[in-house]
């Protein structure tokens, strides 16, 4: 993702070179991004590193434990070998007092004060090709963000400004707290050069060719850990704010349904793509129609699953593993808590319907 023709790939070998030691690059979020040819010792750090272009977050609370990413410096890390790690130097990539990444160097006792200072010049310059590479993405997120505006105009300005074609789709996924969420920890090669991406305070916003758009989610998902909602496609840029508003509500289905969870399309949701539309108070008044039933989390399982089973009790109670007069037994007392009959068609519909809004908040 970071191209820059080669400039981050070639500074690191004239960094390994003239230190003599083994340089690896990384963005704030521990995503590889150039090595050196290896020279000398190699700890399993830097080979997973190389490997799966991540450092796992393991050594990366290790590392960060040292205050790498508000040292105005090198910071030496001492080895650990449970983690496998080796003593080595971290050189914060600051530019204009922002830390864009780090520069490894494994360190066998060689590294002074001496030799880190006088590959200052090409430390300077990565670190403003990242910062470069960071502000650009920025102001693209930013078109992304006006691109999936409910205002014609905004939609226009932005479409006028990013070259985008169709068929498209947009992807949500749920930031993770716990890590740096910014715009340039995106893994290489996921995106390429055919999605953008934006991002507000807890969402990361993907707008991605249709056909790539259920596989893409799931990568990114994976990379932040947490839930990502999959809209539907748009043969036309221009109606992309559609694809995203339906990816911010499949999102907010994969948060809460673990069945439709941890990527949820919008095209799979069912009766979830009514109910997501709902604002939390009127979700909070249909599932009260259920009264006490949600507060009894075994007893609601089984009256949903007889009803997503269309009232079929030979079925329902296979799949719970009960007998059928346990599965009676309980239909019977969520009657009694609800107040409702379930061989009445509008009262089945208001439990079932309550049940899935319960699911939601």
């Amino acid at each position: 993702m970071y191209d820059n023709g080669g400039v981050l790939q070639e500074t690191v070998d004239e960094i390994a070179a003239r230190l003599g030691a083994s340089a690896t690059l990384e963005d704030r979020s521990f995503q590889l991004l150039a090595y050196a040819a290896q020279s000398g010792d190699i700890d399993m750090v830097r080979q997973e590193s190389i490997l799966r272009r991540r450092a796992t977050e393991e050594v990366r609370a290790y590392f960060e434990g040292y205050g790498i990413a508000t040292a105005r410096g090198p910071v030496r890390i001492p080895a650990d070998a449970d983690l496998g790690v080796l003593a080595r130097v971290c050189v914060p990539l600051r530019h204009h007092e922002v830390t864009y990444g780090y520069l490894w160097l494994l360190d066998d006792g060689t590294l002074g004060s001496a030799a880190l200072a006088s590959v200052a010049g090409p430390v300077a310059r990565v670190a403003a090709v990242l910062a470069q590479e960071v502000h650009r993405r920025q102001d693209l997120g930013r078109n992304l963000r006006e691109l999936f505006s409910t205002d014609a105009e905004e939609r226009s300005w932005a479409l006028s400004e990013l070259d985008v074609r169709g068929p498209v789709a947009a992807i949500a996924v749920r930031s993770s707290p716990d890590r740096v969420a910014a715009l340039w920890t995106l893994p290489r090669g996921v995106l390429a050069d055919s999605a953008l991406t934006a991002q507000d305070e807890s969402l990361v916003a993907l707008l991605v060719p249709a056909g790539q758009a259920w596989e893409l989610a799931c990568r990114i998902q994976a990379m932040y850990g947490t839930a990502a909602g999959v809209g539907g496609a748009r043969p036309e840029p221009a109606q992309a704010w559609r694809s995203w508003r339906e990816a911010v509500q499949a999102l907010r289905v994969a948060d809460r349904v673990p069945e439709l969870a941890p990527v949820a399309a919008w095209s799979d949701l069912g009766v979830y793509r009514l109910l997501a539309r709902l604002p939390e108070a009127e979700l909070r008044e249909l599932a009260g129609e259920i009264g006490h039933l949600a507060e009894d989390p075994e007893l609601a399982r089984t009256v949903e699953g007889y009803l997503d089973r269309a009232g079929h009790v030979q079925e329902t109670a296979s799949a719970l593993g009960v007998h059928r007069q346990t599965l009676y037994y309980r239909l019977g007392k969520a009657e009694r808590l609800t107040g409702r009959d379930l061989a009445d068609g509008e009262d089945r519909l208001l439990i079932h319907l309550g049940l899935k809004a319960t699911r939601l908040l």
